[in-house]
């Protein structure tokens, strides 16, 4: 009896560690309630100053989440910087001369060590400030869920395999996105952050004059800021939605249903395939897109974040403590 009554002691043991382990791995929206009760208006204030200096600002702040998520799940790896020992992400293909925004997550964290030292990830705090940039710019409101915790290292390698690129065809995109567990829906919804923001002239040069698929009348217009060859002008910028380039609203996917999107991939979701006929459901119908976006970047930030006592809580969200 006393070898069963150890038995089944430790067999309780165990499924309570299991239970406490699982449990750890939730994300929760109230997470630093009372360990940093400050956090969310000394995020949103940092973000709402870096807008109001640049608008385009909030959908670099945005794209930093999604960059981060793609890359071995949302854990602030694209924060880092090169070490000895690994080289950043920063430098990847998808992210090389377009990622921007580093120091005014610099100046975040700054300003939430300042309330909370040593409590708040960079991989929350990118998860936040997403949120506030999308909220800044007249997008939806959402309750973040927090608890991740950051990365040690950084993956340029899966950062160039795993970010879907300008050029990408429709299939490349669905599987890109089903490979971090999202649907083709997400993926639509998501590309929707394309409303906000601008994309240099060497990500949309060959869209704007090698393919069929495209407003003409718009082309020329492009081509007016983007010279044919390579190396002229490859830093000019140009809104990914030319209608309201700084308002989170609908009229990207309008564009994409006129042929006026500035980069190939983004119009592939409206060539006919499987994608088409929610295009033209958020062209129509703002709400919907805009719900639809909220469910999907909350599935976004679900990817595989480390919890528990995995990773750090970096004080420095370029370098590892």
């Amino acid at each position: 009896m006393a070898n069963i009554s150890s038995f089944l002691a430790a067999l309780t043991l165990v499924f309570f560690m299991a239970f406490i382990g699982s449990s750890s791995a939730q994300l929760t929206t109230n997470f630093y309630s009372k360990s940093c009760p400050q956090l969310f208006t000394t995020v949103k204030s940092v973000v709402q100053s870096a807008i109001n200096k640049e608008a385009r600002m909030g959908a670099s702040l945005l794209r930093l989440h999604f960059h981060d998520c793609f890359v071995n799940g949302c854990d602030g790896s694209n924060l880092l910087d090169d070490t000895s020992s690994f080289k950043s992400e920063k430098t990847a293909q998808p992210n090389f001369q377009s990622a921007r925004g580093f120091d005014v997550i610099d100046q975040i964290k700054s300003a939430v060590e300042k309330v909370c030292p040593g409590i708040v990830s960079c991989a929350d705090i990118l998860a936040i400030t997403a949120r506030d940039a999308v909220t800044s710019l007249k997008g939806p409101n959402w309750e973040v869920k927090l608890g991740r915790r950051d990365a040690r290292t950084a993956s340029q390698s899966v950062a160039n395999s795993s970010i879907p690129r300008a050029t990408a065809s429709l299939s490349t995109l669905i599987s890109s996105f089903s490979n971090q567990g999202l649907s083709t829906n997400d993926l639509v919804a998501l590309y929707g952050a394309h409303t906000i923001g601008q994309a240099r002239c060497t990500n949309f040069r060959t869209h704007i004059y090698n393919e069929s698929d495209i407003n003409g009348s718009y082309a020329r217009t492009l081509q007016a800021k983007c010279p044919s060859k390579s190396g002229q002008g490859d830093n000019n910028l140009a809104p990914l939605d030319p209608q309201t380039p700084t308002s989170f609203d609908n009229t990207y996917f309008q564009g994409l249903a006129n042929q006026k999107a500035l980069l190939h991939s983004d119009q592939e979701l409206f060539n006919g395939g499987s994608t088409a006929s929610l295009i033209r459901t958020y062209s129509s119908n703002p709400s919907k897109f805009k719900t639809d976006f909220v469910a999907s970047i909350i599935r976004m930030g679900d990817i595989k974040p480390l919890t528990g006592s995995n990773g750090e809580i970096r004080k420095n969200c370029r370098r590892i403590n």
